[in-house]
């Protein structure tokens, strides 16, 4: 599969893996917000603390400004190999292109974890 282009870096298995659990941990006990629409507005407003995108989307142009977006208010963003998978890890029956974290809930580590992996993963 060729990489997308909206995609700024390579994430590892292992990060998507802690992105999926962060998506979880926040559906569980915080906040999500699913859509391209709704995480590019939580992004305009400085709200998101973690953005997530599903490297599968068809047609990748949905999520293009997504990452310029998420540099520019220095927000912390990751990407997944299914955007099936991220659909069911933010508790839909059906797939979600990206989606917003707005609070973690109550294991807030783990949402650390996730952006210092990023980090890790942008050098």
């Amino acid at each position: 599969m060729a990489k997308p282009l909206f995609v700024t870096y390579e994430a590892p298995t292992e990060l998507s893996e802690k992105a999926y659990l962060a998506t979880e941990t926040a559906r569980d006990g915080g906040k999500v917000r699913k859509g391209s629409n709704e995480v590019t507005k939580l992004i305009e407003r400085g709200q998101a603390k973690l953005v997530v995108m599903a490297l599968d989307v068809v047609p990748p142009e949905i999520l293009a400004h997504l990452p310029m977006l998420c540099e520019e208010k220095q927000i912390p963003y990751t990407y997944v190999p299914s955007q099936d998978e991220l659909g069911r890890a933010a508790g839909l029956k059906v797939t979600t292109a990206a989606v917003a974290i707005t609070e973690i809930g109550k294991k807030k580590g783990s949402l650390e974890e996730v952006i210092k992996a990023i980090e890790a993963a942008k050098k």
